[in-house]
Protein backbone atom coordinates (compact mmCIF):
# COMPACT_ATOMS: atom_id res chain seq x y z
CA UNK A 1 0.00 0.00 0.00
CA UNK A 2 0.90 3.82 -0.90
CA UNK A 3 0.90 6.43 1.73
CA UNK A 4 -1.77 8.88 1.18
CA UNK A 5 -4.09 11.29 3.01
CA UNK A 6 -7.61 11.67 2.78
CA UNK A 7 -9.24 14.68 4.26
CA UNK A 8 -12.44 14.54 6.26
CA UNK A 9 -15.56 16.80 5.28
CA UNK A 10 -18.39 17.19 7.37
CA UNK A 11 -21.60 17.32 5.11
CA UNK A 12 -25.25 16.44 5.91
CA UNK A 13 -26.06 14.27 3.31
CA UNK A 14 -23.38 12.52 2.15
CA UNK A 15 -25.24 10.70 -0.90
CA UNK A 16 -26.05 14.45 -2.41
CA UNK A 17 -22.75 15.49 -1.61
CA UNK A 18 -20.75 13.17 -3.92
CA UNK A 19 -23.26 14.21 -6.32
CA UNK A 20 -22.68 17.65 -6.37
CA UNK A 21 -18.78 16.30 -6.18
CA UNK A 22 -19.47 14.52 -9.59
CA UNK A 23 -18.94 17.52 -11.72
CA UNK A 24 -15.71 18.30 -10.17
CA UNK A 25 -14.95 14.79 -11.71
CA UNK A 26 -15.26 12.86 -8.65
CA UNK A 27 -16.72 9.91 -8.01
CA UNK A 28 -18.09 7.46 -5.00
CA UNK A 29 -15.23 4.39 -4.53
CA UNK A 30 -17.41 3.21 -1.32
CA UNK A 31 -19.88 3.52 0.96
CA UNK A 32 -20.04 2.63 4.77
CA UNK A 33 -22.91 2.62 7.83
CA UNK A 34 -22.50 0.93 10.86
CA UNK A 35 -25.99 0.41 10.65
CA UNK A 36 -28.80 1.54 8.06
CA UNK A 37 -30.25 4.11 10.35
CA UNK A 38 -27.07 5.35 11.50
CA UNK A 39 -25.21 8.23 9.71
CA UNK A 40 -23.20 7.49 5.89
CA UNK A 41 -19.91 7.75 5.12
CA UNK A 42 -17.98 7.53 2.00
CA UNK A 43 -15.54 8.02 -0.09
CA UNK A 44 -14.79 10.25 -3.42
CA UNK A 45 -11.80 10.10 -5.63
CA UNK A 46 -10.81 11.46 -8.71
CA UNK A 47 -7.61 10.02 -9.93
CA UNK A 48 -5.11 9.63 -7.11
CA UNK A 49 -7.44 12.15 -5.26
CA UNK A 50 -9.30 10.93 -2.02
CA UNK A 51 -11.81 12.63 0.00
CA UNK A 52 -14.01 11.25 2.40
CA UNK A 53 -17.31 12.43 3.29
CA UNK A 54 -19.28 11.75 6.87
CA UNK A 55 -22.31 12.87 8.28
CA UNK A 56 -20.89 11.91 11.55
CA UNK A 57 -21.61 15.08 13.89
CA UNK A 58 -18.02 14.89 15.21
CA UNK A 59 -15.93 13.84 12.17
CA UNK A 60 -14.89 17.24 10.87
CA UNK A 61 -15.89 20.80 11.35
CA UNK A 62 -18.58 22.56 8.61
CA UNK A 63 -16.84 25.28 6.47
CA UNK A 64 -13.28 23.39 5.95
CA UNK A 65 -11.64 24.76 2.74
CA UNK A 66 -9.69 22.30 0.18
CA UNK A 67 -7.57 23.36 -2.37
CA UNK A 68 -7.38 21.19 -5.72
CA UNK A 69 -4.86 21.64 -8.13
CA UNK A 70 -5.87 20.70 -11.77
CA UNK A 71 -4.34 20.94 -15.00
CA UNK A 72 -7.22 23.20 -17.30
CA UNK A 73 -8.70 25.63 -14.51
CA UNK A 74 -10.89 26.49 -17.27
CA UNK A 75 -12.40 23.40 -18.19
CA UNK A 76 -13.12 22.64 -14.03
CA UNK A 77 -14.72 26.07 -14.14
CA UNK A 78 -16.90 25.46 -17.35
CA UNK A 79 -18.06 21.77 -15.89
CA UNK A 80 -19.15 24.07 -12.84
CA UNK A 81 -20.55 26.43 -14.61
CA UNK A 82 -18.29 29.14 -13.18
CA UNK A 83 -17.40 31.91 -15.76
CA UNK A 84 -15.20 33.71 -13.58
CA UNK A 85 -11.72 32.78 -12.93
CA UNK A 86 -9.27 35.34 -10.91
CA UNK A 87 -5.73 35.84 -11.96
CA UNK A 88 -3.72 35.19 -8.71
CA UNK A 89 0.22 35.80 -8.08
CA UNK A 90 0.46 32.21 -8.08
CA UNK A 91 -1.72 31.02 -10.80
CA UNK A 92 -5.08 31.12 -12.08
CA UNK A 93 -8.16 29.92 -9.48
CA UNK A 94 -11.98 30.00 -8.64
CA UNK A 95 -14.34 29.04 -5.46
CA UNK A 96 -16.45 26.89 -4.61
CA UNK A 97 -19.10 26.21 -2.11
CA UNK A 98 -20.28 23.17 -1.53
CA UNK A 99 -24.19 22.27 -0.07
CA UNK A 100 -22.63 22.03 3.23
CA UNK A 101 -20.92 25.33 3.33
CA UNK A 102 -16.99 23.51 3.32
CA UNK A 103 -15.00 25.48 0.47
CA UNK A 104 -12.70 24.40 -2.65
CA UNK A 105 -10.38 26.34 -4.66
CA UNK A 106 -9.82 25.30 -7.45
CA UNK A 107 -6.76 26.23 -9.47
CA UNK A 108 -4.05 25.65 -11.80
CA UNK A 109 -0.43 27.23 -10.65
CA UNK A 110 1.51 29.65 -12.98
CA UNK A 111 4.45 27.63 -14.97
Amino acid sequence: MRERLAPVLRVTDASAAAAWYARLGFGTQWEHRFAPELPLYLSIARGDIEVHLSEHSGDARPGTLLYLYVDDVDAAAAACGVTDVQQQDWGREFELTDPDGNRIRVGTVQG
